[in-house]
Formats: C-alpha cells, structure tokens, sequence
C-alpha cells in the first residue's frame, strides 16, 4: 500500500477520484445540485458532440462499404446476365445464319438435282480485303479432287486447285490464275472471264474477247457458258461494274464483280460432278 501512495500518478488519479466524489455530494446537501449538473452537462457537451459526430461518421463509413459491396455484386450480377444475353444472341445470329444457309442450299440443290455437292467450311484464308486462295474442310476422303467448282447459293466461287485428305485449297475467280467462259444473259454474248493480280484488290474479275460491236452494259448479269471442263452452265458469275472500249486495239472489257460474297466466305460448296458440256 506505501509502494501506491509513493507513485506520484496514483496518487493524483486518487485525488481527483476523491474530489470528483466528494465535491458533488457537498453540493448536494448544500442544495446546489443543479449547478453541478449544470456543470456536469457543460463540461461534458463537447465530448458527447465529439461521440455523436464520431460515431454517425463510423456508420456513415459502415454503410458506404455496405453499399460499395452491395453495388458490386449487383454490378457482377449485371455483367454475368449481360455475357449470357450477348452469347445467347450470338447464337441466335448463328443459327439464323445457317437457317439461310441451309435454305439456299437446298434451293439450289432443288434447282440443280443433277450437281452432287460436298458441303464445306472455310478454315484458312489469305490475310486481304478479297480472298483469292482460302482452305476447306474437305478433301479425297469425301471425293473432293482438283479442279472442282466450288460455289455458293450467289454464285461461283472458284475452283479446287489443290486436295489432300481432308482438305482442299481454292483459287477464286479474282485470282490471276483463273479463268471461266462466260455469257451475258441480256445478250447472249459470249467471252472469257479472266483474274487480275491488280483487279483482284478490288475484287473484281474482267470478261474479255468480247466482239467490237458489244452491246454489253454496266448493270449486266454474266453467267457461265459451259465451255471448258470445270463449270456447267449459267451458274451465276456476277454482275458488270464498268465497261471500257479501247479504239486502237478495237476491244471491249468489262469489269464484273463476283455475286458471291468473296469478303465473307465461311461455307461453300464442292460440286463432285456435273453433266459437261465441252466446247
């Protein structure tokens, strides 16, 4: 008990214990207990300010985290329905991709009961705006052999330049390579529809050997003639863009664009065969 009352800290906390419980109770008896309350409130009223503030900004801080977390999960909830939305509409795209796909195969297969056709898919492609050599998913293993026409419900596509297996490569009709006899359905006109290494950047293919006196216009269906050995007759080429006459040759050109879609080509048909007509 000395070793407490020797520490100078105990001893002032005991006295001012001792003051804070005497002083009051005097007060008391002397009838002056409003003035200590009084007091009391005074000298208190600024800690429990203090207090309040302290603790409204320890719950103001509670629920900003609360709702922090609240928002992101709800956020992350937003996000996961939005990635089911995008992917189930991307499916839905697909699906009514390969609908019109499947329709116009079909068509054409009604139209054409004689062509024995391959359905294929394009798996490589030359990096450019126009393809003019792409791969396939089809090959010997199917029947699929070199210099086979390949096409869509459009229109001709190209040709097979290359097979293996289970796969195949196709020169396209832009590509410089190529080469198919060609009419024009208006006229009956008959020419050659040539690629061109420069005219392929802009996906365009040229019918030559026209006669001098052409009646050929921009506008013009081109189809092909059935001459040769790879493409039957009136398969749909595509369309003339633009026509040139030069007077000291005495020629005329015109300049078709492909009515299947080169830019885009994901399936294609293989025809396996065909009844030839040979010039």
């Amino acid at each position: 008990m000395k070793k407490l009352f020797a520490n100078k800290f105990f001893v002032i906390m005991f006295c001012i214990a001792l003051m804070l419980v005497i002083v009051p109770s005097v007060l008391s008896i002397m009838g002056l207990s409003d003035y200590v309350r009084g007091a009391v409130v005074t000298v208190l009223s600024p800690f429990e300010h203090a207090m309040t503030a302290a603790t409204n900004a320890i719950e103001g801080f509670t629920d900003y985290f609360t709702e922090y977390d609240r928002l992101k999960a709800e956020n992350e909830e937003l996000k996961d329905k939005l990635a089911e939305l995008e992917d189930r509409n991307y499916r839905i795209e697909e699906i009514e991709r390969m609908n019109d796909w499947l329709y116009n195969y079909f068509d054409l297969a009604r139209e054409h009961p004689e062509y024995d056709f391959a359905v294929a898919n394009v798996v490589g492609r030359e990096v450019g705006n126009y393809m003019s050599v792409f791969t396939l998913d089809v090959g010997t293993d199917v029947g699929v052999t070199k210099d086979m026409p390949v096409v869509t419900s459009d229109g001709i596509v190209g040709y097979v330049n290359e097979a293996g297996t289970n796969w195949c490569k196709v020169l396209t009709i832009i590509e410089s390579a190529s080469s198919v006899g060609a009419y024009v359905q208006r006229t009956g006109e008959v020419g050659l529809i040539e690629g061109d290494f420069d005219l392929r950047l802009e996906g365009l293919c040229r019918l030559t050997y026209l006669a001098t006196d052409s009646n050929v216009e921009v506008g013009d269906r081109v189809l092909s003639s059935g001459l040769g050995s790879i493409y039957p007759r009136d398969l749909v080429i595509g369309i003339v863009e633009r026509v040139e006459s030069d007077t000291f040759s005495r020629s005329v050109t015109a300049y078709v664009r492909p009515s299947a879609n080169l830019e885009d080509l994901s399936r294609v048909m293989v025809i396996k065969s065909y009844e030839t007509v040979r010039e």
